[in-house]
């Protein structure tokens, strides 16, 4: 197992954003009601691991299927089908740590709605955003390459503040 790198905050990581976000424009534009930077590099100053996490929200759930169709055949991307079963269909591309990490998903999913909460609590809550940064910079260290070690590490904390800013 290669181990998992978190890294200081990097200003370039908008920008990369900005470029995923054309390249799915490009690719199924017309079925997309909005597209999200998510994840850590979507707050400034956070360390993060080197993957620009994207949701694509589609216009309705009756076209999810065709837009995956569309994604699965370009090249780029690497198709890991609905890991959670929470309709978020994922896709990834670059190599090991660094790249992109796209999620289709119809409107009104749970899921992207909570990462929404989660990111804009993060961008305006300093002492929490150091307390995440911390506790991912922890766990990369013990996790010797398990990210289920990793992720399962965080989800108490993620937890706690989607149920903050939901209230």
């Amino acid at each position: 197992m290669s181990a998992i790198k978190v890294v200081d905050y990097n200003p370039a990581w908008p920008g990369l954003f900005e470029e995923g976000k054309s390249r799915i424009m490009e690719l199924i534009g017309g079925m997309v009601d909005d597209i999200h930077h998510v994840g850590s590099t979507s707050v400034v100053g956070l360390c993060a691991k080197p993957k620009i996490d994207i949701d694509a929200v589609l216009r309705s759930n009756a076209i999810v299927v065709d837009a995956v169709e569309r994604v699965k055949v370009c090249c780029d991307f690497t198709f890991h089908g609905d890991p959670y079963s929470d309709g978020m269909w994922t896709f990834t591309s670059g190599h090991g740590s660094y790249g992109t990490r796209l999620y289709l998903c119809g409107p009104e999913n749970p899921t992207h709605f909570k990462r929404m909460l989660f990111r804009d609590w993060l961008r305006t809550h300093p002492v929490d955003a150091a307390e995440y940064a911390a506790l991912k910079r922890k766990l990369a260290a013990e996790a010797n390459g398990d990210w289920k070690f990793y992720t399962g590490g965080k989800s108490d904390f993620v937890a706690k503040i989607v149920r903050q800013a939901s209230a």
